[in-house]
């Protein structure tokens, strides 16, 4: 005998998903659809593609349980944990055995990292703070089996902050490309703001992915900013953007009137005007770090405004 294989294929049916042991002799097609994790349906014979989620997290014992909840329909579901001290590691290997541990290193890398453990055709990224609700599960799943599907889709993202879902405040349709083949996606980008590149026809799904940022109140969002603002600042000085005092002057108003008024952030009541603002000083934060960077400020005074 040659080309001897023994391994495992999962047989799915509306009932329940039955696990054999096949035994392929001399067969090159079922030996790829093996290495590939490809699904197929007892029921009616045809070829279910697989999906792996990947999850990238620090200190997320709050959120990583509901996350991993809406991910346990999966093939696979990958995390990568950059050191967390709380119970983050240990709540995710409760759901998948594929946690692996790294020192951060950024948003891009970490991503790709957990990209390059996935074995399947498909990968849904998630973050930890997210969740896939069952409509977007079963659009995703009919999405992906269709004959002509496409190399990426994006998602519309709604969130939940200070006690209601956000619909507008340029928080939605806040549209994410999530969801693509394993082998034609690849994470780029800068310290913040990362986003996935596809090699292909991109998309969009209908439903909703559920988002939980900031754990839905003030603190949790101002420790974002402050986190936040350092990396894009840093960003612009490393671009050789200048500071000026009319940053300062006219960039935060600007941004407060564009939140409340052109993306009808008023219409989300007193969360919108909570957004505004908070994403005005957002702005004017940003700014003053990078005034330090250029500056070189620290524990000194300086003789210069």
């Amino acid at each position: 005998m040659s080309d001897l294989m023994i391994g495992r294929i999962r047989y799915n049916s509306p009932a329940r998903q039955v696990w054999i042991t096949p035994i392929f002799i001399d067969c090159p097609l079922l030996t790829h659809l093996y290495s590939q994790k490809i699904t197929i349906s007892r029921s009616c014979g045809a070829i279910l593609m697989s999906i792996s989620i990947c999850i990238i997290c620090f200190n997320e014992e709050k959120n990583i349980r509901r996350c991993l909840e809406s991910s346990k329909w999966a093939d696979e579901v990958i995390v990568v944990d950059s050191m967390s001290q709380d119970k983050t590691v240990e709540i995710a290997r409760e759901y998948t055995d594929t946690v692996y541990q790294r020192v951060w290193s950024g948003f891009v890398d970490g991503k790709n990292l957990a990209l390059s453990k996935a074995a399947c055709e498909w990968v849904f990224s998630l973050d930890a703070d997210e969740e896939i609700p069952a409509e977007l599960r079963d659009e995703i799943q009919k999405e992906i089996n269709k004959e002509y599907a496409k190399e990426g889709y994006s998602v519309p993202r709604l969130s939940c902050y200070q006690g209601r879902w956000i619909k507008h405040s340029g928080f939605y349709p806040d549209r994410q490309l999530r969801l693509f083949k394993r082998d034609k996606g690849l994470w780029v980008g800068k310290r913040v703001h990362e986003r996935v590149e596809v090699n292909g026809a991109v998309g969009q799904l209908k439903n909703n992915l559920l988002h939980y940022p900031y754990h839905g109140r003030i603190s949790g969002q101002i420790q974002t900013i402050d986190a936040f603002s350092t990396l894009l600042a840093q960003d612009l000085h490393d671009q050789g953007k200048r500071f000026s005092p009319l940053l300062l002057l006219l960039r935060p108003p600007l941004k407060f009137l564009e939140v409340y008024l052109l993306r009808l952030g008023f219409l989300d009541g007193i969360a919108g005007f909570i957004i505004a603002l908070s994403s005005a000083y957002a702005v004017f934060v940003r700014y003053v770090k990078l005034r330090e960077l250029k500056r070189g400020f620290g524990n000194r005074p300086f003789s210069s405004s």
